[in-house]
């Protein structure tokens, strides 16, 4: 199977993430790469793109001390294909594996994924608890915070923006445009499923 179909992979998520916080991470990454794929002219891989944001963290809630390790595994057995092993993989890089993210996709990936994380910890201590209202300042003032939102690696998204050469400002405010597009879409399946 070269690219397993967005309703085929969101089944494969649900099998192995129960917790709404993961399957809302999955969503939520899953916009911002399908954003991202667009804003950088990568329309026709769009879905593409989504899908590995998708699948990223596969296998984060039933086996964290294998993760991006037990993801590789359980996606080979579905047939799904190569690229998005690798793909979803390459966000691990020096943590978990050494699957070095190459495209520009995967670097994106890398990037976002943690501050997706630190973005919707943000918004949630707003009053419109929304991304909508978010500002660079904001999350700046929470990133230079290392308590705040401790799990999700500064570094990690340091490096990612080095990856890409883009300065940290640009990578954070792109990111909040990104999660803003998704937001309402993505509150609705929540409340409806949870």
């Amino acid at each position: 199977m070269e690219q397993i179909s967005r309703e085929d992979a969101f089944d494969l998520l649900k099998q192995y993430n129960k917790d709404k916080f993961h399957i809302r991470h999955a969503l939520t990454v899953e916009g911002v790469m399908k954003y991202f794929a667009e804003k950088l002219g990568y329309n026709d891989d769009k879905d593409f793109w989504g899908i590995v944001g998708l699948l990223h963290d596969l296998d984060f809630e039933m086996y964290p001390n294998e993760h991006c390790i037990k993801s590789q595994e359980i996606m080979k057995e579905n047939g799904i294909s190569e690229k998005i092993i690798h793909a979803t993989s390459s966000h691990g890089y020096n943590l978990t594996v050494d699957v070095k993210p190459e495209h520009e996709m995967e670097k994106i990936l890398y990037a976002t994924d943690e501050l997706t994380g630190l973005i919707g910890a943000a918004a949630l201590m707003r009053p419109s608890k929304s991304v909508q209202d978010m500002e660079l300042k904001s999350v700046k003032k929470k990133f230079k915070d290392k308590k705040f939102a401790a799990g999700c690696s500064r570094e990690v998204i340091e490096s990612g923006a080095s990856m890409l050469g883009w300065d940290l400002d640009k990578v954070i405010e792109e990111t909040i445009l990104a999660m803003r597009v998704d937001e309402d879409k993505i509150n609705t399946y929540m409340s409806e499923n949870f």
